[in-house]
């Protein structure tokens, strides 16, 4: 498997098969001697910014934590729970039970209900 071409920008699926946003990061961990693994996946608008350069995931950072107040911090989904990597990726977490759902309620009360026709 080619990891950053079978995963990354991928479409995540909870387990219900709702989509829960796309594959921004690989998160890797090495041992002392030992081979890199990976850990989680990550999701977030920094970690997408973050592939751009720094001064770009700061800047988006900067943004993040204005609009929610608090400390930015990625939505990340370890490896143990992929189910399925195909041309979706599906993951065994249910949306509902993850701060992303509360991410999605923000932007759908404050965004979304004050676009025309939406």
């Amino acid at each position: 498997m080619h990891v950053f071409r079978d995963l990354l920008d991928k479409q995540l699926l909870d387990m219900n098969g709702i989509k829960i946003g796309k594959v921004d990061g690989l998160v890797m961990t090495a041992a002392p001697g030992g081979q890199p693994r990976l850990a989680s996946i990550e999701l977030g608008s920094v970690t997408l910014a973050r592939r751009l350069g720094p001064r770009a995931a700061r800047l988006v950072a900067r943004i993040a934590e204005a609009i929610s107040g608090k400390r930015y911090v990625p939505f990340r989904i370890p490896w143990n729970k992929i189910t399925d990597i195909g041309v979706d990726v599906e993951v065994a977490v249910e949306l509902q039970s993850t701060s992303l759902n509360a991410w999605r309620q923000r932007l759908r009360e404050h965004i979304h209900s004050h676009i025309p026709g939406a």
